[in-house]
């Protein structure tokens, strides 16, 4: 989390988007085996809790039951030139969007992976539009094959530290220019939160 107060939210809305639309995060636990980090979907219950699940043989899987872990999932991010302020007299800078979850984890049974897994195959068939696959197309014993190598999780979020740094602290004209700036480069998804976000 950025330590300046613009670059902080309180919209819970906002960051239960941010989860839907990136749907994608890494979870973060110190282990006897030392700090790791897993890679995963991540799925948010609506009610305070981030559902994810990893494979059996990953390097977390064991330790993470009853453990406080970190979440964090990351949206667009990107190098800001001073090129594009009214003053180019001084450095550059990253702007970012990101959430740190923090929270006890609790191991998912074999009921609750299967709805995690249907809610995120669910989701993601409908952002892609058209005739969406269904679980169900997949062989029973194929699907209860590779169900048996994962292991579900929820993490009950004890702490939502967001940072959104998207110029905030400069003035209009500079973000409006940021922004100009940002697209050109190939960035529009920040570049438009620059224009929505940032005040």
């Amino acid at each position: 989390m950025h330590p300046n107060q613009l670059f902080r939210s309180d919209d819970r809305a906002l960051l239960e988007t941010l989860i839907e639309e990136v749907g994608f995060g890494m979870v973060f636990q110190t282990t006897p085996d030392g700090p790791r980090v897993a890679h995963t979907p991540v799925l948010s219950t609506g009610n305070g809790a981030v559902q994810f699940h990893l494979a059996r043989g990953n390097a977390l899987t064991r330790w993470l039951d009853g453990a406080t872990a970190l979440i964090t999932v990351n949206g667009p991010d990107g190098y800001i030139s001073p090129r594009w302020y009214s003053d180019r007299a001084t450095v550059p800078t990253w702007n970012y969007v990101a959430l740190e979850l923090e929270g006890r984890v609790r191991r998912m049974d074999s009921d609750g992976l299967e709805a995690l897994l249907h809610g995120l195959i669910q989701r993601h068939e409908a952002q892609l539009g058209g005739d969406p696959w269904r679980a169900d197309e997949t062989p029973p014993a194929m699907w209860r094959q590779l169900l048996g190598g994962i292991v579900g999780f929820e993490l009950e979020v004890r702490a939502w530290r967001p940072t959104i740094k998207l110029s905030q602290n400069k003035p209009a004209e500079d973000r409006a220019a940021i922004a100009a700036g940002l697209d050109a480069a190939g960035s529009p998804a920040l570049a438009e939160l620059v224009r929505r976000l940032a005040p």
